[in-house]
């Protein structure tokens, strides 16, 4: 016969012609219809048929992605950076969208330089990765909690804190990381004072009210932030990450984004969830997540080197150009607190 189709009949295999072409033809057709497991078995065994084929490595590197395997997705990118196959810059841009959803800014920022410095970008490419480079640094500024390992402190020893001494976000992450693991009631005024004051930090207060919220605490807690004030039982309140506002406007920004740019997607995901993050538990203004997501488009633009307009985000949104523009406003000063020193 001629080429390979296999067909299981009494433990026999049979081999039969394309078979290669058509299970990249129905892994192709399973990933459009997000059955995204059954697009990697069908990946798989075509890249058993055919190792070299740049077609399926890359299909199967999306539908690992898209699957939530993303260390899987990581490997079969950096192996395909390593080997040669694919356009390396395509393959890169493709890697660099795993970094970021794997928030390993490092990686991506100590990437990019040397591919800077070995002057391996194209020039239509250049205000693109230079971007990212940009973004991944004040990415890498902020650290969080899940990334440091906090020692036992002496404040714990003595039963008494003074959170307003802590102004390092190092600091800051350290101390909640502790709180999170002891019993708290010895703190809950110090806490509640923090939350409730004019000048505390947002993300250190988002932070403490998280600790609250883990310890089930049941009780109304007062919060300023953004000269704003609420009242909260942090046992009722949903993740950060969850926030209803947060993922409309993800939603949003995922319809307009994903196909046209992935990398760029996960870029202003990542800048809504870390506004958010400073934002909690506050409700947005405007209320309208369009308005927010188109927002966070132009902002993202920005920092890739790219342009827009009010009017035509606000035609492809759907969203009033006022509108577009406060939350735009109010983005700039929380990236102000975000990053303060860059």
């Amino acid at each position: 016969m001629g080429k390979r189709e296999r067909k299981n009949q009494n433990n026999k295999i049979i081999l039969f012609p394309g078979l290669e072409k058509r299970l990249l033809e129905k892994g192709l057709e399973s990933f459009q219809q997000k059955r995204y497991q059954e697009s990697i078995r069908f990946f798989e065994e075509a890249m058993g048929m055919e190792p070299e084929n740049t077609d399926v490595h890359i299909g199967l590197v999306l539908a690992y992605y898209e699957a939530g395997e993303l260390e899987k997705a990581k490997e079969l990118a950096n192996k395909m950076l390593q080997t040669g196959i694919g356009d390396y810059i395509q393959v890169m841009d493709l890697y660099l969208m795993i970094l970021v959803q794997l928030h390993q800014y490092s990686e991506i920022a100590a990437m990019i330089e040397v591919l800077l410095e070995e002057r391996e970008i194209p020039k239509e490419k250049f205000e693109h990765f230079s971007r990212m480079l940009e973004f991944s640094r004040k990415m890498v500024a902020s650290p969080s909690e899940a990334e440091i390992e906090a020692p036992e402190m002496e404040e714990f020893k003595n039963r008494k804190l003074n959170l307003f001494s802590y102004q390092d976000q190092h600091d800051q992450v350290q101390i909640a990381a502790q709180l999170a693991e002891h019993n708290i009631r010895p703190y809950i005024e110090d806490i509640k004072a923090y939350l409730e004051a004019h000048d505390g930090n947002p993300f250190f207060k988002t932070m403490l009210l998280n600790v609250l919220t883990e310890h089930g605490y049941d009780k109304y807690v007062p919060i300023r932030k953004f000269n704003k004030s609420v009242r909260v039982i942090p046992a009722d309140l949903p993740p950060v990450h969850q926030q209803p506002m947060l993922l409309k406007i993800v939603n949003k920004l995922e319809i307009q984004l994903e196909q046209e740019d992935p990398v760029l997607y996960e870029n202003t995901k990542s800048l809504a969830e870390r506004h958010f993050f400073l934002l909690y538990p506050l409700e947005a203004s405007p209320d309208n997540a369009a308005s927010w997501a188109a927002a966070y488009h132009m902002l993202s633009y920005e920092y890739h080197g790219l342009t827009s307009s009010f009017s035509k985000l606000g035609d492809i949104y759907e969203a009033p150009e006022k509108e577009i523009e406060q939350a735009l406003a109010f983005i700039r000063k929380i990236e102000e607190i975000s990053y303060p020193n860059i």
